[in-house]
């Protein structure tokens, strides 16, 4: 149950409490459409097919990198419905897809209402996601968001193997994906 705040319910934050989001690290995000509606386009053959909006999602994705210090990419995808990609924060540590550094940070969780400032990963996505809506609302492009976003922590190079793959992946195994069977029963 939500914890009172002000006499006021409070949405639990679904970060890890016992990391650091602006640690170096490499994090797997996922982001869904708002109802999970097919804004970004259609799978075919194993193969997506953007939308305007899509073709959106894709290039500002690209765009991180400019906007971040330290900040290096690795695989991405936009599916119908949502975008999956890696975040790596290099910092100054030189952390990449081979060379990982995962410590728990036991202070991480007590100054959570504190601004963390620029460089996390929240600060990151938010600023991602308010870029494309920024752009479709500049186009009169139908598009919503879901409020939230979806991070894992990546602890070890096979780890980021196996998601790098399930992200290449994820178009020709679209059908078997939740995503999809939360498209299919709306």
């Amino acid at each position: 149950m939500s914890e009172k705040f002000k006499n006021k319910y409070r949405t639990q934050s679904s970060r890890a409490q016992w990391w650091n989001y602006s640690n170096a690290g490499a994090y797997f995000i996922t982001i869904c459409t708002a109802y999970r509606e097919p804004y970004f386009g259609y799978i075919e053959t194993g193969k997506i097919h953007l939308s305007a909006v899509g073709k959106i999602a894709d290039s500002h994705w690209y765009d991180i990198v400019n906007h971040s210090i330290g900040i290096k990419l690795g695989d991405f995808v936009v599916m119908p419905n949502h975008i999956h990609g890696i975040v790596i924060n290099q910092k100054s540590s030189g952390i990449n897809e081979t060379n990982f550094y995962y410590r728990i940070d036991s202070s991480a969780g007590k100054n959570r209402l504190r601004n963390p400032g620029k460089n996390t990963i929240s600060s990151i996505i938010g600023g991602y996601k308010s870029a494309v809506s920024r752009k479709c609302n500049s186009l009169s492009l139908d598009f919503v968001w879901h409020s939230r976003f979806h991070d894992h922590i990546i602890r070890d190079h096979a780890e980021f193997q196996r998601i790098s793959t399930y992200i290449k992946s994820n178009p020709l195994n679209w059908a078997n994906d939740k995503f999809f069977q939360d498209a299919i029963l709306m």
